[in-house]
């Protein structure tokens, strides 16, 4: 008979790192349908774990309190996935998480036997993640809040500095994180402007979780509302180009998180806002595709700065 034993495992240790967790977050980190998680909570149950199950709408299954497991061996992926993870955050630039990481290391080490140790070893000594190099990362401190209080669906006083240098101070509520092209990113309702809007971590010079909750709206993506946003975060120059070129064929060359496009009688408008005009000339000649400068104007001798440098490199 079938016998899942590595996912009976995965809930097993999901229930031991949580106070309580729920069906469908377990069919959903498992990749399975809720009845499947229900028949691996029974086989759970036969072998004499104490799993207790919270029914109705929000129900939930936990281990019984006060019970306590020996330590679990990690399998060669679930080591290969740890040190990956740890890894790949040392190098996120979060300084403060440094000592963490090397320690955690050092433990999943401590435990392992001999061979595996070998092989966790040797993948931290030969692999080298390329994570873009930001001077700018956030505190720990500060992740920890802005994510605590996603979770718990609390409210955010923040002090944060626009672009521009002014600073004001906002409640939020805040949505999710997103960490993209070296920045951190939080999502979420400010009572301020009383809209969404999407705030850089770097730029947030404090917070403080308050009392009110909110709700979160359902099935919100934060990954896709920051690409979106992204053009239209006011920088130094805001751009507007008219491309001569179909949207299907400009969406294939354009990312989403660089510019806004929109279909117009004479073609596609391109518009963003960047602090620098050399780096968008450099993007817009290699769009292989024609293209009018509708503003700023400044960008036209950006572009002839550009055309010299490459004239000059062809010579």
């Amino acid at each position: 008979m079938y016998f899942p034993t590595t996912r009976v495992l995965t809930v097993l240790e999901l229930l031991q790192s949580r106070q309580k967790i729920s069906g469908p977050e377990l069919a959903e980190r498992l990749e399975v349908d809720t009845r499947t998680v229900r028949r691996y909570i029974t086989m759970l149950q036969d072998l004499g774990i104490p799993v207790e199950a919270e029914r109705g709408r929000h129900g939930s299954y936990r281990l019984r309190p006060g019970f306590k497991l020996p330590p679990l061996m990690f399998t060669d992926e679930e080591a290969l996935a740890l040190t990956l993870g740890l890894l790949s955050a040392r190098k996120l630039g979060l300084t403060d998480a440094a000592p963490a990481v090397e320690g955690a290391l050092a433990k999943i080490e401590r435990v392992l036997p001999a061979l595996l140790r070998d092989r966790v070893h040797a993948l931290q000594e030969t692999l080298v993640i390329d994570f873009p190099a930001k001077s700018t990362a956030p505190a720990p401190a500060l992740i920890n809040t802005l994510s605590e209080a996603a979770l718990q669906r609390r409210s955010v006083m923040l002090c944060y500095q626009s672009w521009h240098a002014e600073v004001t101070e906002r409640l939020l509520n805040p949505y999710g994180l997103v960490y993209r092209s070296g920045y951190w990113y939080t999502v979420g309702y400010c009572h301020l402007r009383q809209e969404l809007r999407t705030f850089r971590l770097d730029r947030i010079q404090s917070a403080e979780i308050q009392a009110t909750s909110f709700e979160r709206p359902g099935e919100f993506d934060c990954l896709a509302y920051v690409l979106a946003s992204l053009p239209r975060t006011p920088a130094a120059w805001f751009v507007d180009v008219l491309l001569d070129t179909t949207l299907e064929q400009a969406q294939r060359i354009v990312q989403p998180a660089l510019a806004l496009l929109e279909q117009e009688a004479e073609g596609v408008s391109f518009r963003c806002y960047v602090d620098d005009l050399e780096w968008i000339a450099y993007v817009l000649a290699g769009l292989c595709c024609s293209f009018v400068i509708r503003q700023p104007s400044e960008l036209r001798d950006a572009l002839r700065t550009l055309a010299q440098r490459i004239n000059a490199l062809a010579e």
